[in-house]
């Protein structure tokens, strides 16, 4: 094995097919299915504009604003009352609407990666509370090969944004250098991280146009092991 000891993982497009976002008719069809909920009939498009705004928003500053925020600021607008504990409405949300379908050839590379003794730690952008994420990951049976999960919706902040790479850092409780990052997005799994003092790979059918030759790409997740082999080819 190579002298990389931990791997910071994304999920969708590289351990996961990505799963599908709630947009107001779902969210507003969830809402109205709970006992004691009625649903205004602008809640949808309101909660559908206020996505839009948020998601500018976030991508210029590199934060993640909350779900229940945006369910909230919808709610107050669109004259829809929410139960009290609007975190149990978010994880229903995302209960009811599918999270990314784990592809198996990567499920078993991460295990093969875990059985020798790699720290694993899952880093991606999501909306979904890290409740809904670790039951997809159990339900593949892969939930114990991750040491920590760091998720944008947990700590605030999206990829590319320092604090977020910090914290994978903090998660794989080694030194930067022999982290990998491994992801499908080259200025976010690949150029940033590396930029920070991360080894990185990127997930791709070829390799993007001006990407640094330090900066390694592979077609499927499977291909890691023969690639960290590699590092330590002569």
């Amino acid at each position: 094995m190579s002298t990389v000891r931990a791997l910071a993982i994304d999920f969708g497009g590289t351990l996961a097919n990505p799963g599908p976002s709630p947009d107001g008719s779902k969210v507003a069809g969830i809402l109205g299915s709970l006992p004691g909920m009625t649903v205004s009939d602008g809640f949808a498009a309101v909660f559908d504009s206020i996505t839009g705004q948020l998601r500018r928003t976030d991508r210029d500053l590199g934060t993640q604003t909350p779900f229940a925020e945006r369910l909230c600021q919808a709610a107050i607008e669109s004259g829809t009352v929410l139960p009290e504990n609007v975190d149990t409405i978010v994880e229903k949300v995302f209960t009811a609407i599918p999270d990314g379908e784990i592809d198996a050839a990567a499920a078993q590379t991460l295990r093969l990666l875990h059985d020798r003794g790699m720290t694993c730690v899952l880093a991606c952008d999501t909306q979904r509370p890290s409740t809904t994420r670790r039951a997809t990951l159990q339900s593949a049976g892969i939930l114990n090969c991750f040491h920590a999960l760091v998720l944008s919706s947990e700590i605030g902040v999206r990829k590319p944004h320092s604090r977020f790479y910090d914290a994978v850092v903090a998660a794989a409780g080694c030194p930067v250098s022999e982290i990998l990052f491994v992801g499908d997005t080259p200025a976010k799994d690949a150029i940033a991280p590396h930029a920070r003092g991360m080894r990185s790979v990127l997930i791709a059918t070829q390799r993007p146009a001006g990407l640094e030759e330090s900066i390694g790409v592979i077609e499927h997740f499977s291909m890691l092991p023969e690639y960290l082999e590699a590092l330590d080819a002569p």
